[in-house]
């Protein structure tokens, strides 16, 4: 009995040691699966660059103790792409913006090379082989090869800050600008790490808690381990992009609304409702100066003096009409045209010669070259309309505004071209269509084809046409085998043109028929070529030949490329005229590939570029 009650109570004693080994065992595995901060593992035992590794003698590992780890695949391919990023791109960059792109594809980088290791280790082959060499290889190896990454990653680094500032005074070289200085764009490297850090510091936040979800359900719901850390993962990246979604996201552009719609509100310094009953907002206008928004109280107040109208034009000059109809001014799209249509009828718009329908960009701008030399050709026999379908800048309408502008720019048109065609054919102005960046691609919104633009208008004129424009893509895909996509040519240049400068324009040398469409766009303008494909797929734009003011030294590489793109398209208008998305001493050309008045000649042409000053 006593013998019994001995083995019964060994035995009952065994299964609570047991099922603890066995759960401290798991949770050993469990850990180390999820952990990312080990390197290699050595018969067991870790060997790390770290307070344990057992090469360092006492007094280093105490220093080194605290300093973070890295995942080894990691670190090579974000290295590689911190790296590659300093390779040049389409607009020159100051140390901060070059430091910001290097953070973020080394984290980026980071990420990748943790998940493609990741995906390696459960397959059996690469483990058998992963097995085989950590046997093979020496006690010294591991820490010594760590060593070697992180010297030879510094000095790399620094190898391609140099190069890159060379890099960089290439392409300021190229658009005529100051050039950066070595020692100032040194500055590029702390700012990376910084960056890089943070984003590497975000993932493994994320990869902690789900590694803690994990064994939450493989504790309490006694899901089986695989399970439990895909579902674990599963629901701190759905929790992780809810809250940025509902916090960062949603409450950022909340802000930036509120922000922004305040900014619409307030009135430039020195802008002064006008007098004259030819402009909306004027005391005679329907339009109550109120109402028309920060830009559009700009452009009704804007314009050059009649006397010099009448010199750059070399014609008896006529008061200009400009009609404006704010996004408070009426709540819809179309009644916003059918108020900008009113504003025309009033002021006699459809008795002049030529009726401009502009669709804005974002904010509501229009810039002021476009309007004055169209009036300064035209002697101010002119009436330019446009609508505003948002104050939030661009780069946050093209996020969150796209279908507005296509609406407005499609209901404006529409409603205009009523009231054209209803006029007899020998009393209608000519009718113009313009629109520059996200307004250019609001502007094609009304029309289903460049076939349909010729018939309806009498002249297109779209400026740095975003990439995602519908007509401008199946247009360049389309082009004639041999031209490069920075400079198309669609059916011999017979309907549609696209050029940098005038002179592109007139090429190739064969028949241009009436009316014309026209794109201007510039190599070096990353509005005109950014697209999520860059991060996986080489553009035309760099297969080809490079545009006359892109470097040689710009290329394609994967996911790099495209946050390179991403952080021009901040700097697009920090480049003089003629590059990136500036396009002020082109307009005088542009205008007039699209229409001029009789007996026009180069010298008219001339003049009036220099009274604009270009």
């Amino acid at each position: 009995m006593a013998d019994h009650e001995s083995r019964t109570t060994a035995g009952t004693s065994r299964h609570p040691d047991a099922d603890e080994g066995l759960d401290t065992a798991f949770q050993r595995e469990f850990e180390e699966e999820l952990d990312h901060h080990h390197l290699w593992h050595r018969d067991g035992a870790r060997h790390q660059f770290g307070g344990d590794s057992p090469l360092l003698p006492p007094r280093l590992a105490s220093l080194v103790r605290y300093v973070p780890r890295a995942h080894p695949a990691g670190f090579v391919l974000g290295t590689a792409f911190a790296l590659i990023s300093l390779t040049p791109s389409l607009i020159p960059r100051d140390y901060l913006f070059q430091g910001l792109a290097t953070g973020i594809s080394g984290g980026l980088g980071y990420g990748l090379g943790v998940a493609f290791a990741w995906l390696l280790g459960r397959t059996a082959r690469w483990t058998r082989l992963t097995d085989r060499l950590q046997r093979a290889a020496p006690q010294w190896f591991t820490p010594g090869t760590w060593l070697v990454l992180v010297v030879t990653a510094a000095v790399a680094l620094l190898w391609m800050l140099l190069a890159g500032a060379a890099w960089q005074r290439q392409v300021a070289a190229l658009m005529g600008i100051a050039q950066p200085t070595t020692d100032g764009w040194l500055r590029a490297g702390p700012v990376a790490v910084v960056v890089a850090g943070l984003i590497v510091g975000f993932g493994r936040g994320v990869r902690w808690l789900a590694g803690r979800a994990a064994d939450l359900l493989r504790r309490r719901a006694h899901l089986p381990a695989q399970v439990a850390t895909v579902v674990g993962t599963a629901l701190v990246v759905v929790l992780v992009a809810t809250i940025i979604d509902a916090l960062v996201l949603r409450t950022g552009l909340r802000l930036a609304d509120a922000a922004f719609s305040a900014t619409n509100a307030q009135t430039y310094p020195g802008v002064v409702a006008p007098i004259s009953p030819l402009r909306s907002g004027s005391p005679a206008s329907a339009v109550r100066w109120q109402t028309l928004g920060r830009e559009g109280q700009d452009f009704v107040a804007g314009g050059r003096p009649l006397a010099e109208l009448g010199e750059a034009s070399g014609r008896r000059p006529v008061p200009p009409i400009r009609a404006y109809v704010g996004l408070m001014s009426a709540p819809r799209p179309e009644e916003r045209a059918a108020l900008a249509v009113a504003e025309l009828e009033r002021t006699g718009a459809f008795g002049r010669d030529v009726l401009a329908v502009v669709t804005t960009t974002g904010t509501g701008w229009i810039d002021d070259p476009v309007a004055d030399s169209l009036e300064m050709i035209w002697g101010g026999n002119t009436a330019i309309v446009a609508t505003q379908y948002s104050y939030l800048p661009s780069w946050l309408s093209f996020v969150v505004d796209r279908s507005r502008a296509e609406a407005e720019g499609r209901a404006l048109f529409d409603a205009v071209h009523a009231r054209v065609e209803a006029l007899p054919p020998d009393r209608r102005p000519r009718l113009l269509v313009f629109g520059e960046s996200l307004g250019s691609q609001g502007s094609e919104a009304a029309f289903s084809s460049v076939d349909d633009a010729r018939a309806q208008a009498d002249g297109v004129l779209w400026v740095g046409p975003p990439n995602s424009n519908r007509l401008h893509a199946a247009l360049t895909a389309r082009r004639d085998p041999g031209s490069p996509a920075v400079l198309p040519v669609v059916d011999g240049g017979r309907d549609v043109r696209f050029g940098s400068t005038a002179e592109d324009l007139t090429r190739p040398p064969g028949v241009w028929s009436p009316p014309h469409v026209v794109y201007l766009q510039h190599a070096s303008d990353p509005i005109v070529w950014w697209t999520p494909t860059l991060l996986w797929h080489r553009p035309d734009w760099l297969a080809e030949p490079r545009g006359r003011d892109v470097s040689e030294a710009v290329d394609w590489y994967p996911v790099v490329t495209f946050w390179q793109v991403t952080i021009d398209l901040t700097n697009s208008l920090s480049v003089p005229d003629g590059h990136g998305h500036q396009y002020r001493d082109v307009m005088v050309g542009g205008w007039l590939s699209v229409g001029t008045p009789p007996g026009w000649t180069d010298a008219d042409t001339q003049r009036v570029a220099g009274m604009l000053g270009w």
